[in-house]
């Protein structure tokens, strides 16, 4: 449950010197971590490092002036995140930099000292800071730690480590098929289209204004400080769009449909950069990052993910070849059906319908497989296909 959190100007101050402590301590662990050899032995793990904070804590006062829960948490986050590295579920852990990772976390009993103040608000005791009001939009419960965070457009946030009840299904056994595209971000089975909504035109046009700004802005500069502040602010209503969009439109998904089933799509292979190297140089660079910037801003990987949270084992993934080129009347297969974004007409039997309408209907039928069945279908589109689908030699 994340929450808008409303500190004090001093207040302010003792936060982001907390959150440069944190990630202090959390650069530090990860300069350790890396020193490592082979011909060196082990680097110091989570309790070594723990053991050396409290050294450090008893010789540098300024460290000593910080909540020691927040620098051994950093720690702890640090470890567990070389663990996931490990593991193969995430990335290997990166520096942190001042401005742009700015946050903090409280575990234990000292996470549960939340008093409420009235109908709308409730204050939160940050050790080494005091109480710190909140805006409560829900009702809290069997919450055991929380993370204060502050993001580009310099807003503090508290979410609190809640795991949520599933949305119940409805019973009806009623299939949706999700097809993700970026003109249109979703279409439903059902005919149904719906975006999030971006940023306006005279957002845009401002925020075109503030990048020319801070590419003339020096660097270090009080002016680029102020520009950059002020471009977190535009984007920052544009992730708020989006965030709200994926939200609402996953938890009505959940409510009215029994089994819900997507395009199994690798998003972060598809936003992958196309540059190259300068040995080899990638090709139409510009065209595939607007590509990019396209399926980000639809939240293609933020939907399903909220989706699985949301209604855990009612969502299916099925293979996303030949869904845009699958006619749902005849079942027939060819590129040429689609006469372009949002037109389909089947070649075979002049079947006509919105082309990611038609996709998502192949979806909800689970017809996105292995579109081997028919030879004869298959060698009227196989020069189109990639090199896997190509039907086996008849004898």
């Amino acid at each position: 449950m994340r929450f808008r959190l409303y500190p004090s100007a001093a207040q302010e101050v003792l936060l982001l010197e907390q959150c440069g402590h944190a990630r202090y301590m959390w650069n530090l662990g990860l300069e350790q971590r890396l020193m490592w050899r082979r011909w060196q032995g082990p680097t110091p793990g989570f309790n070594a490092q723990c053991v050396q904070l409290t050294e450090a804590r008893a010789v540098e006062p300024w460290l000593a002036v910080g909540s020691q829960t927040v620098q051994q948490q950093a720690l702890r986050d640090l470890d567990q995140a070389w663990r996931n590295f490990f593991a193969g579920t995430h990335r290997r852990p990166r520096w942190r930099k001042a401005g742009e990772d700015e946050g903090l976390r409280i575990v234990g009993p000292q996470a549960l000292r939340v008093r409420q103040d009235n109908r709308a608000r409730s204050s939160v005791l940050v050790p080494k800071i005091g109480w710190v009001p909140f805006k409560r939009s829900r009702v809290m419960a069997d919450w055991r730690s929380y993370r204060i965070t502050r993001d580009s457009a310099r807003r503090w946030h508290i979410a609190f480590a809640v795991i949520p009840e599933p949305i119940p299904a409805p019973g009806t056994g009623e299939v949706v098929g999700v097809d993700r595209g970026v003109t249109v971000a979703v279409a439903l089975s059902t005919g149904e289209m719906t975006s999030p909504a971006g940023l306006s035109v005279k957002e845009a046009e401002r925020l075109l204004r503030l990048q020319r700004r801070l590419a003339c802005a020096r660097r270090g500069s009080n002016r680029r400080r102020k520009v950059r502040t002020l471009i977190g602010q535009v984007k920052a209503e544009e992730v708020d769009r989006r965030k709200d969009w994926v939200e609402k439109t996953t938890t009505g998904l959940a409510q009215r449909f029994d089994v819900i089933r997507v395009e199994n799509l690798n998003v972060k292979g598809m936003t992958r950069s196309a540059r190259g190297t300068v040995e080899n140089p990638g090709r139409n660079v510009a065209q595939k990052a607007g590509l990019n910037r396209g399926i980000l801003k639809s939240g293609w990987g933020m939907l399903v993910t909220r989706l699985e949270q949301k209604a855990p084992g009612r969502v299916e993934k099925v293979k996303a070849a030949y869904t845009s080129q699958t006619c749902n009347a005849c079942k027939h297969i060819a590129a040429e059906s689609r006469k372009n974004q949002a037109t389909f007409v089947c070649v075979a039997c002049g079947h006509q319908a919105n082309a990611d309408v038609n996709a998502a209907r192949n979806i909800a039928a689970g017809h996105a497989v292995t579109a081997r069945g028919d030879l004869r279908v298959l060698a009227r589109s196989v020069k189109r296909e990639p090199q896997h689908a190509r039907p086996s030699k008849v004898a």
